[in-house]
């Protein structure tokens, strides 16, 4: 089963637009157990399949059909290889298939997995920048390491402001106690990234994001479910409430796409074992959608 039923090779040896790949670990913990990811990506798969025949029908998050009734022009390669604790190994193979789809040149648009799978997601880029990045998330994941560990769950945007291809950072989403210290705030900040909270977003809308992102930038979006409010998602390992909307979502990809290019995507820290009536595996399918229809439209 692939998402939307796209297949995994156009014919006729055209390039995809974007190629989708899943990869279930990343970077766990000593002592953890980053199993229960694993199934996100096929879960995220089986909810478009509602979706799967009606790509040509009008959508109105998008404003027309998905491919603006252009033949398909994205694939979905499957999920690759990784292993629980494999910690470099899932590091390596990540980045690999990653260039692969740069290379093509395409959009690789990642599905995880937990929120250390954009860390060699973003590293992959080195020779595509420079780049900016969207985060829409609760948290600032700016810790530098835990339990020894430097490229967990908790240390992506630390780990991607230390990238020489990234010219800088919007974090979206943020909310309540967080995942920071007040040292991590104060790291982030002396590296000057632009936090926006979704208490912002509420009261200002999707322009107190998007004003940080330069016209024209070329940029990566990384989607930590959690970033949404647990009402419409609460399959993620860390619910909290008041967080964005759907459609301040959707709307916050479209806009990035008319404002930018959007170059990457992933998602990540969907927790199926803590879905409710496939909620979480609808709501981020239809995210996904929007992303791969605003990446068709730029």
């Amino acid at each position: 089963m692939s998402f939307l039923d796209f297949p995994a090779q156009l014919p006729e040896n055209r390039t995809p637009r974007a190629v989708i790949f899943g990869a279930g670990h990343g970077s766990t913990y000593p002592g953890k157990d980053s199993s229960g990811y694993t199934g996100a990506a096929d879960a995220i798969r089986a909810a478009s399949q509602e979706d799967a025949g009606l790509v040509g029908n009008w959508d109105f998050d998008l404003g027309g059909p998905l491919f603006e009734d252009q033949p398909v022009c994205c694939t979905d390669i499957g999920n690759i290889d990784t292993r629980l604790h494999d910690n470099a190994g899932n590091r390596a193979r990540i980045e690999a298939q990653t260039r692969s789809i740069l290379a093509l040149p395409a959009v690789p648009i990642l599905l995880g997995g937990d929120d250390s799978l954009p860390i060699p997601f973003l590293a992959a880029f080195a020779d595509q920048g420079p780049l900016w990045v969207l985060q829409i998330d609760a948290h600032i994941d700016w810790r530098d390491e835990v339990d020894g560990e430097r490229y967990g769950y908790s240390s992506p945007m630390r780990r991607i402001s230390e990238m020489p291809h990234v010219a800088g950072l919007v974090q979206v989403g943020l909310r309540a106690v967080g995942s920071a210290g007040k040292n991590e705030i104060e790291a982030a900040q002396t590296y000057g990234s632009r936090f926006v909270t979704a208490r912002e977003v509420h009261a200002e809308g999707i322009s107190a994001a998007l004003k940080h992102i330069p016209q024209g930038a070329r940029c990566v979006v990384t989607l930590d479910c959690d970033g949404l409010d647990p009402a419409i998602m609460p399959g993620v390992a860390a619910r909290t409430p008041g967080g964005l909307t759907y459609t301040q979502v959707i709307d916050l990809i479209a806009g990035l796409g008319r404002r930018a290019r959007i170059v990457g995507f992933d998602l990540v820290e969907f927790y199926p074992p803590n879905d409710i009536d496939g909620l979480s595996a609808l709501t981020a399918s239809r995210l996904l959608v929007n992303a791969v229809g605003a990446i068709v439209r730029q």
